[in-house]
C-alpha cells in the first residue's frame, strides 16, 4: 500500500529528498549572518572616523579577513538559497525556473568569489 496519492503515482512525482537540507542551510546561514552581520556594522562604526591605513590594518588583520570572508560566503549562499526558493515558488515555466536558478546561482558565485579575491588581497597587503 503506498502513501502517494493517485495522482502522484499517475505522475510519477513525489519528494526530491531535498527539502530538509535545502530548509537547514537557509537556517544556519541566517542564523551565522546574525553576529556576523552585527560585528561587521560595529566594525565599520568603529573605523567610520579612521583614516585608510587604520582601516586596512584593521580589516586585513587575520580574524578580522577570516570573519568577512565567513560574512561574504554566508550572505551569498544564503541569497542564492532564497532566490532558489523564490523561483521555485513562483515562476511556474520549468525551463525559466531553471535557467533562472542557474543563472543566480552562477553570479553569487561569481559575486562572491570577487568578495573574497578582494577580501584576500586586502589582507594580504597587495
Amino acid at each position: 500500500m503506498s502513501l502517494r496519492s493517485p495522482l502522484g503515482q499517475a505522475k510519477g512525482l513525489g519528494s526530491a529528498k531535498e527539502g530538509l537540507h535545502h530548509w537547514w542551510a537557509q537556517r544556519v546561514t541566517a542564523i551565522a549572518l546574525i553576529p556576523l552581520t552585527v560585528w561587521f556594522a560595529f566594525k565599520v562604526a568603529i573605523l567610520s572616523m579612521s583614516d585608510y591605513q587604520t582601516v586596512l590594518e584593521s580589516i586585513g588583520s587575520p580574524w578580522s579577513a577570516a570573519l568577512i570572508v565567513s560574512l561574504i560566503v554566508a550572505a551569498f549562499y544564503h541569497a542564492a538559497l532564497g532566490m532558489q526558493v523564490i523561483y521555485e515558488d513562483y515562476v511556474s515555466h520549468k525551463g525559466f525556473r531553471i535557467a533562472a536558478i542557474i543563472v543566480t546561482n552562477l553570479l553569487m558565485f561569481l559575486l562572491g568569489a570577487a568578495a573574497i579575491i578582494a577580501m584576500v588581497r586586502i589582507a594580504l597587503g597587495g
